[in-house]
């Protein structure tokens, strides 16, 4: 399993996912012809993708979902709830599934499995994708006022995560945002700061963890290099040997090869679901 964040921020958020033989799509929150330039950078041309799963409505993650669809023929998969919520994006040509939190999607060499998250969205979720052939799995998790015990238990034993470390406390409340702007984004309905992100992935960590990607980081109120260095010491402290890499707003992330990156951490074991 391959994947790269194409674009994490308010502005924009895209994953893609490579199984051997399937390429997804996680959100598609830039426009059709932005998207088709950065899966070129990664080496991916838009109709080698198989599906958009959409995890909600908010425009940095559907504003190219439709366009794109109707361009490539690409299948989008929604909740009914995100569906009804995106009637403006959509034109009636596109192919559209709909998915329920906690019923596996099977999708080529590929599963998705999406759970309920908490977040100020119509019917949002977070997802998790798992290669059945070498038991590989990837648990994708933005826009996450708070973890909750479901989300806990369905990111246990991923081998990659991309957990949102949105902004730093100090700086979102003294940012020139409205107080109730802050006080969203600081609820338990917004985002995560970069502690609460640490001790999110602190809960996580495991040995056989090998990757954290930091999502939808706030332009205003953060800044990578604090990201990362908060990330890195918190789960350094838990034995943490892997790779914490930050996904920005203008470049994609490299093309991560999840089994190269889980050598560095030691033989695994298949899974036998």
């Amino acid at each position: 399993m391959h994947f790269s964040v194409l674009g994490s921020s308010s502005r924009g958020n895209a994953t893609l996912i490579a199984g051997d033989t399937t390429r997804i799509l996680v959100d598609a929150g830039f426009s059709g012809r932005e998207l088709t330039k950065r899966l070129g950078i990664v080496g991916v041309e838009p109709g080698d993708i198989s599906a958009i799963f959409v995890t909600h409505e908010h425009g940095d993650h559907t504003r190219g979902a439709g366009v794109f669809a109707r361009a490539h023929g690409t299948p989008l998969f929604m909740t009914e709830g995100t569906h009804r919520a995106c009637r403006k994006l959509l034109r009636g040509r596109e192919v559209v599934h709909s998915y329920r939190p906690g019923y596996p999607v099977p999708l080529g060499d590929l599963r998705v499995d999406p759970f309920i998250t908490v977040h100020d969205a119509a019917d949002p979720v977070a997802i998790a994708v798992s290669e059945p052939a070498t038991g590989l799995r990837l648990g994708i998790a933005t826009d996450l006022g708070r973890p909750t015990v479901q989300i806990r238990h369905a990111l246990r034993g991923c081998d990659a995560l991309i957990i949102e470390s949105n902004h730093d406390e100090v700086l979102l409340w003294s940012a020139e945002y409205p107080a109730a702007v802050k006080a969203r984004i600081a609820s338990s309905h917004g985002h995560l700061s970069n502690q609460a992100a640490v001790a999110f992935a602190r809960e996580l960590c495991h040995p056989r963890l090998a990757v954290v990607v930091l999502a939808h980081l706030s332009e205003e109120s953060n800044r990578p290099h604090l990201a990362r260095t908060v990330m890195e010491k918190g789960l350094r402290k838990k034995g943490f040997r892997g790779l914490v890499e930050v996904a920005g707003p203008d470049h994609p992330t490299p093309l991560l090869d999840l089994a190269r990156l889980g050598d560095r951490t030691g033989p695994r074991q298949l899974s036998l679901f």
